[in-house]
């Protein structure tokens, strides 16, 4: 059982060490990645999936409940404890969505009834609905990640999660954080977008290739990603009709509303 992580100090890219104290992260909780190109996210992330232990050119060193993990955390793959979702996702299997979902489902030790959960969730996130005889290899950029966001949260034992920039991905991003932060995993997102930055409890400021500062998220802030909320929604809602070749004829809420 994964209770936490905790992420000690490295070093930056001028050979600095980093300023801040260890940063404890618990199960349920969501934690914001951010900082300019090149600053370090992907970095800070790689430490996080490859658990450091001050061998990585950060000198980072991360705990699992409070303690040096066992190598075969960081070395068997049957054994791996986290998962990665990015925008870059594509399925290259020549399977049906249902003998994959089956599949996976098996190699964790879970019914296959879950099979349904997961394209009912997944559906919930995609403006294209996803149905269980589709090849994965059609699936478009959008369902595919909606499809692993939905089996991460329902199949997979991984009870860590690091997402890598899916504001582009097009799919419902406050649901898939809702739907992961919700089966009591550990959320790491990397974002350039307002939206999911406010969404997260904490979001740790990346500088120079290390860790600048963490920054609680205030209650202004949570205010505020409720009306992002409804403006994104809103944007996906006029995307999927541009995409299916309709008119935009009106806005559900005026501009008026959302200040």
């Amino acid at each position: 059982m994964i209770e936490n992580i905790t992420i000690l100090p490295g070093i930056k890219k001028n050979g600095l060490k980093e300023d801040f104290e260890d940063i404890y992260i618990s199960k349920g909780e969501i934690v914001g990645i951010v900082g300019p190109t090149g600053s370090g996210k992907s970095a800070l992330i790689e430490d996080i999936e490859q658990l450091a232990q001050r061998d990585t050119i950060t000198n980072r060193k991360i705990l699992i409940n409070g303690k040096i993990p066992d190598s075969t955390l960081r070395f068997d793959p049957k054994k791996k404890l986290i998962a990665q979702l990015s925008q870059n996702m594509n399925f290259l299997a020549d399977m049906s969505v249902e003998d994959f979902l089956t599949l996976h489902s098996k190699c964790r030790g879970k019914s296959d009834k879950l099979i349904n959960t997961v394209i009912e969730n997944a559906n919930t996130l995609t403006g294209e609905p996803i149905n269980r005889k589709m090849n994965l290899t059609v699936l478009s950029g959008g369902q595919s990640r909606s499809l692993m966001v939905a089996d991460v949260a329902f199949i997979s034992d991984s009870p860590i999660v690091l997402i890598d920039e899916i504001e582009n991905a097009g799919i419902k991003k406050h649901k898939a954080m809702e739907l992961l932060s919700g089966n009591g995993k550990i959320i790491l997102v990397v974002t350039h977008d307002p939206l999911l930055a406010l969404m997260t409890q904490r979001r740790i400021v990346m500088k120079g290739g290390g860790i600048e500062k963490i920054i609680q998220t205030t209650g202004d802030e949570t205010h505020l990603c409720k009306h992002l909320n409804k403006i994104d929604n809103q944007l996906f809602n006029i995307r999927e009709l541009v995409r299916s070749g309709n008119e935009v004829t009106s806005l559900i809420f005026e501009p008026s509303q959302i200040v």
